[in-house]
């Protein structure tokens, strides 16, 4: 797939999953947890430790799903997880190296903005997408203000977005967002019924 098939990949649900454990195997449960829910997209932070081997075992065992790497801070780290089988990566700040090294190798980037200044910057930095970090000190109306501005931002708000105000946020502009712990915490089963509940509030929202 090209980079734009990816990211259109990636945003067609509107959310993606995020993991973030203590342990490549409880991320590995997480991330299956909201695939079989659903979901076609999924985030492994690598703050998880041994982070790298949840991406290839995860990319090994489910080959149809969009699984890619986040807190991917330098170039080495953009490669490690590219390598690893990442089909996007993802960061809490605007690091230009991490955004050349995943092009050179064919693999979208979407790098972490809090302000107007930072999104412009790193569109010019040839970001696929923005992060928005973290959503939750900022609100959908304030996305729709600045998109008033700036239109051509594709925003993915991350970080303390909620079920409840997903919709609100594609609503707002979002092309996506980026959830976490408010789909995968309480298991599997809590899991699943958050993301049917979550699909079914982000169809509404369209």
């Amino acid at each position: 797939m090209y980079r734009w098939e990816i990211v259109q990949a990636v945003t067609e649900q509107r959310v993606f999953g995020i993991v973030r454990a203590a342990a490549p195997e409880a991320a590995l449960t997480a991330a299956e947890a909201v695939l079989d829910a659903g979901l076609r997209a999924v985030e492994v932070a690598l703050t998880t430790p041994r982070a790298l081997s949840a991406v290839a075992r995860l990319t090994e065992q489910r080959p149809d799903a969009l699984v890619g790497a986040g807190t991917v801070l330098d170039a080495a780290a953009a490669r490690a997880a590219v390598e690893a089988g990442a089909r996007f990566l993802v960061s809490p700040g605007l690091h230009p190296d991490v955004i050349r090294a995943g092009h050179r190798y064919g693999v979208p980037v979407f790098p972490g903005a809090a302000t107007p200044t930072e999104m412009v910057r790193a569109l010019e930095e040839g970001a696929d997408a923005v992060k928005i970090f973290p959503a939750s000190g900022m609100s959908p109306s304030w996305l729709r203000d600045v998109r008033a501005a700036l239109p051509q931002v594709p925003a993915i708000p991350t970080g303390g977005v909620t079920v409840d105000d997903a919709p609100e946020w594609i609503a707002a502009g979002a092309v996506a967002c980026g959830m976490g712990s408010a789909l995968t915490s309480g298991g599997p089963d809590a899991a699943g019924e958050r993301v049917a509940a979550l699909l079914a509030g982000l169809a509404r929202a369209r």
